[in-house]
């Protein structure tokens, strides 16, 4: 059975025939859909303008909460997780760009990337950086780019290092979400689950960000950040891959004095 999400884009694209000739693919595949699958959402939203979180509300989820006990840097550092977690699930609104605009820079290395992005958010045009995600991570068949840690360390997907991380989670009370069938090394979910865990504060324990950062994001995903910075067609998308790899320069430094 679709669900609401799938039936609406399909009546705005009229017809199933219609959907899958729009973005590309053999019309059995969007036949066989339950839902929109999460690499197809872009593209799916570009072309009928169902929005995305209507698309695919489990991978749209609302922004990480900060307490009050929450030390002021680690506050910082989920917010500037959840931002790289949203940019890399999906192209930003004109609503977020508006947002990023906004940022402000410094001398710092990680200053200077806020402010680049920040400069490449006020010029950017929706469409083309829409675009500019779905060449890199979508695309025809498959993107530019994989953004996932098991492609990265393995050359394969759902390999080994996704079930570690499986394992990991199961540990941390962290549950998959029903009939989401994104696998979870997706670097989107990993900035967002480093989100929550800098937001956790005094109710997890010190080492457990410092653990679960070595063995499921420093090992490879600096790498994806500075393949966004060459990527031909990256746009916008280059100066998340800057921002990206010198955040996760600084994480890396800091939990390295704090061990």
């Amino acid at each position: 059975m679709r669900d609401v999400g799938l039936e609406r884009a399909i009546d705005a694209a009229g017809g199933v025939a219609e959907l899958a000739r729009k973005i590309g693919i053999a019309q059995p595949s969007v036949s066989n859909w339950n839902r929109v699958p999460a690499q197809r959402v872009i593209a799916v939203e570009a072309v009928t303008g169902v929005p995305r979180k209507l698309l695919r509300p489990d991978l749209y989820s609302e922004p990480v909460v900060v307490g009050d006990a929450v030390d002021p840097i680690d506050a910082a550092r989920a917010r500037e997780y959840a931002l790289l977690a949203n940019l890399l699930w999906s192209a930003p609104s004109a609503a977020l760009l508006e947002q990023i605009a906004q940022l402000k820079g410094d001398a710092t290395p990680l200053g200077r990337a806020h402010a680049a992005l920040a400069d490449a958010a006020s010029v950017a045009v929706v469409s083309k950086v829409e675009h500019a995600y779905f060449d890199l991570f979508v695309g025809l068949g498959r993107g530019e780019l994989l953004p996932y840690a098991s492609y990265y360390l393995t050359g394969f997907l759902n390999e080994r290092p996704l079930s570690r991380l499986r394992d990991d989670l199961a540990l941390l009370g962290i549950e998959r979400v029903e009939n989401n069938f994104e696998p979870e090394d997706h670097a989107g979910t990993l900035c967002e689950i480093m989100a929550a865990l800098a937001a956790a504060g005094p109710s997890l324990s010190p080492d457990a960000q410092r653990v679960f950062f070595e063995k499921h994001v420093s090992l490879w995903m600096g790498r994806l950040f500075a393949d966004m910075e060459k990527a031909e067609n990256a746009g916008f998308y280059r100066s998340v891959g800057t921002l990206g790899r010198v955040f996760l320069e600084i994480e890396a430094e800091a939990f390295t004095f704090a061990n």
